[in-house]
């Protein structure tokens, strides 16, 4: 069997490594490694979902995965990728935050027989002493090094506050801690964490004499330069609460063509012979290729039924004829009070309350830019009013642009 380095490598999850030939040697044996997931909404995300996947790779190879949830770096917060301090949560937010996004990594993680652990990093954090830190961990960090990093650089511009500025040795020590505790040789995370990452490998390294390793995978954009999992009506969630099933899987069957080999080969496990036969379609035959990437993804996610729902409505939608039963089921839905429609909507508030435009001076811009449909009637007037008349079998079925529909409901 492939070393799991060289199926990382192929399948394009590698961006830097701290020691390529040792890593590689020590994956030829089961060891633990750690990724870390701070406790800042109430749902992962797509970007979370690269990170998920190289963690299921080394699982599936024999490694042991420890994920922490941090509940305790959350209430400091990673300046990392960031031009301005992010809100300080309470703990209560964090708590909440912290039940969601556990649910969510067990989906995924098998917990079975210790072949995963999940752990809180405000279970040792919390009870450090400042003083005692300081003097075991805090002497082992040059201030210019760290104000070296790009991270640090960039934020002395705009500001950055002491609490941000201790972010790297906390992450640094939860790498120690876990070392000392479980073993653990290895952090993985996305390339905005190398720095945090590497100063882990090196308090390691200063404090115990032991070798240990980094690994980050590239933070992915599509090939227009988007961010990957960012649209204009905002993130994409793992949370069928935040995105809907329907909507994960349009996200996925909309990816750009030069995108479609790249996300099949990391977000799902797919052969790669077949990943690169996928790949090579060309013309109409490419959407095949973009909906096996969106079915496998929304599996994965979802579960099948709501990934074969999901595929429906889409065929449904995007084929001839009105979707119908269980197609239209799937569609994202908002109930609305029949008297509302019988007194009229602003077409601006409507399109902005269903999430098909984030702002009603966004709904507004679509008006102006022909991409509002009522059913097939496009509204060519940003003060036109959505009645109780659109209405079809109960409901109206709007969009935005060539791709993103809602269905309203009148009860």
């Amino acid at each position: 069997m492939a070393n799991v380095y060289d199926i990382l490598a192929e399948r394009g999850f590698i961006y830097q490594v701290t020691d390529e030939a040792a890593l590689r040697q020590a994956l030829e044996r089961p060891l633990t490694l750690y990724c870390g997931y701070d406790m800042t909404a109430t749902s992962l995300h797509i970007g979370n979902l690269t990170t998920i996947m190289l963690l299921l790779h080394l699982q599936r190879a024999g490694h042991r995965i420890i994920a922490v949830v941090g509940a305790g770096t959350s209430m400091v917060g990673d300046p990392s990728g960031k031009t301005t301090a992010r809100p300080i949560l309470s703990r209560e937010e964090i708590a909440a935050n912290q039940g969601c996004i556990k649910a969510q990594l067990a989906r995924f993680l098998d917990f079975e027989g210790g072949r995963a652990l999940m752990v809180n990093n405000a279970d040792w954090l919390l009870e450090l002493n400042y003083v005692q830190f300081l003097r075991e961990i805090g002497r082992h960090f040059s201030i210019a090094e760290m104000l070296a990093a790009e991270t640090y650089r960039q934020r002395l511009e705009t500001g950055l506050t002491y609490l941000e500025f201790s972010y790297r040795l906390l992450q640094a020590y939860d790498f120690l801690h876990l070392f000392r505790s479980y073993d653990c040789l290895l952090q993985v995370g996305g390339s905005d964490q190398w720095g945090n990452i590497t100063a882990g490998v090196d308090l390691i390294r200063r404090v115990e004499a032991r070798q240990a390793f980094g690994l980050v995978i590239p933070l992915l954009t599509t090939s227009s330069g988007a961010k990957m999992g960012k649209t204009e009506a905002g993130a994409i969630y793992l949370s069928a609460e935040r995105t809907s099933p329907y909507d994960f899987y349009q996200y996925w069957i909309n990816t750009e063509d030069a995108d479609v080999g790249r996300f099949l080969a990391i977000y799902t496990f797919l052969p790669m012979d077949e990943v690169r036969a996928l790949a090579a379609l060309e013309g109409a035959e490419l959407r095949r290729a973009k909906e096996t990437l969106a079915f496998e993804v929304t599996t994965l996610v979802h579960g099948r039924q709501a990934a074969e729902e999901a595929r429906e409505a889409s065929r449904a939608l995007f084929g001839p004829g009105r979707p119908t039963g269980a197609a239209l089921e799937a569609v994202p839905t908002t109930h609305i009070p029949r008297a509302r429609l019988a007194a009229g909507i602003a077409a601006t508030q409507l399109f902005a309350e269903t999430g098909l435009a984030v702002s009603a001076s966004a709904a507004r811009r679509l008006i102006q830019q022909g991409g509002a449909y009522v059913g097939e009637r496009r509204v060519d007037d940003v003060n036109a009013a959505i009645t109780d008349e659109a209405l079809e079998d109960g409901e109206i079925l709007l969009r935005a642009g060539k791709k993103s529909y809602h269905r309203v409901v009148a009860d």
